[in-house]
């Protein structure tokens, strides 16, 4: 398994989905993220709701999820904001090295 990760987030609209997507990259929390319109039906408050969203897949690394949460989290419009992190396990070398060297350098133990 590799230390990267993609963690997915939703977003009520295109632009906080943009201003997600420019501080984890400006921050060098994310190598790339993918933004793409959904449409979420869920739970919320004991009813079933439908919504037009929009989806962020962040590619990042695990070492690097608690400020790629705490980001979102400051920058979300929702009271429970999506996110989920789900591991890397295999990928291209050339994609994998190009996300290292585009991340946050991994802090030495």
């Amino acid at each position: 398994m590799t230390p990267y990760i993609q963690v997915v987030t939703t977003a009520p609209d295109r632009a906080s989905a943009e201003q997600i997507a420019d501080r984890l990259l400006e921050a060098r929390l994310a190598a790339c993220v993918q933004i793409s319109p959904c449409t979420s039906r869920y739970h919320w408050q004991g009813a079933i709701e439908q919504a037009e969203e929009v989806v962020c897949t962040v590619k990042s690394r695990r070492d690097l999820f608690a400020e790629v949460c705490r980001v979102i989290r400051s920058l979300h419009p929702y009271e429970v904001p999506e996110i989920l992190a789900t591991p890397v396990v295999d990928g291209a070398a050339a994609y994998l090295d190009w996300m290292e060297r585009e991340l946050r350098p991994a802090k030495e133990d």
